[in-house]
């Protein structure tokens, strides 16, 4: 394998048994001999299979359409693009000269398509648990913007304002837990609202997502009292 491969799966935080695989998911359909297609298709469930099961288990407050909802905000072109350009794969990027002059490496589209190959390439060359590994490593963040742009992202303002308007004092969160390895560790939260002896407690990617995940649950429970 080339240094420049070698380099790649410094990034990437996995070294391939079969180096052949990664040639190949780097491989667009514009050169000559095996591209990354198939390796897409599988890369491409297999994506959506981790993604689906890491909200499914970690976000268990929310129902079923907000949770489709925040998957096709994590598993969409532009997203893949960006998780795709943070690990500098358009630089590894095999492509036909076409490709080249016209800046392939840059279009979103192929730098999508050549992620979702690098994790077809990686579940075949090791095990779902190892694909899983790297997509919650490189997706973390795309994720934990997903959630912030969820419905849930002001809710922490809106229960503090609710409580000042009324004249009570304001929500203090507590760290109650954390789980799992540094790259997927999650976060329960837990507040107590002494004067409506109300308790929520979530978990989230973050501290932060917890919090409005649990002032979520706060703001539900006190429009019933209102």
């Amino acid at each position: 394998m080339t240094s420049n491969l070698l380099k790649l799966e410094k990034a990437i935080g996995y070294t391939f048994n079969d180096p052949k695989l990664l040639r190949q998911a780097l491989s667009h359909r514009s050169i000559d001999g095996d591209n990354n297609e198939r390796l897409e298709f599988l890369g491409d469930s297999v994506l959506g299979l981790v993604i689906t099961n890491y909200l499914y288990c970690n976000l268990k407050s929310i129902d079923e359409g907000e949770l489709s909802k925040l998957r096709s905000n994590i598993v969409c072109g532009k997203t893949l693009a960006t998780v795709a350009s943070k690990l500098n794969l358009g630089s590894y990027l095999f492509l036909g000269v076409g490709e080249k002059k016209s800046g392939g490496h840059l279009r979103e589209s192929i730098l999508g398509d050549a992620l979702e190959a690098l994790i077809g390439a990686i579940f075949l060359d090791a095990n779902l648990n190892q694909a899983e590994d790297c997509i919650i490593e490189w997706f973390k963040s795309s994720i934990e913007k997903a959630l912030l742009k969820d419905s849930n992202k002001d809710a922490k303002t809106s229960l503090q304002e609710w409580l000042q308007k009324r004249g009570y004092s304001l929500p203090v969160y507590k760290l109650v837990a954390s789980h799992g390895d540094p790259h997927s560790k999650t976060f329960t939260i837990e507040c107590t609202l002494e004067q409506f002896k109300l308790t929520a407690s979530d978990c989230g990617l973050s501290r932060k997502a917890a919090e409005q995940l649990v002032a979520s649950k706060l703001l539900s429970s006190l429009k019933n009292i209102d």
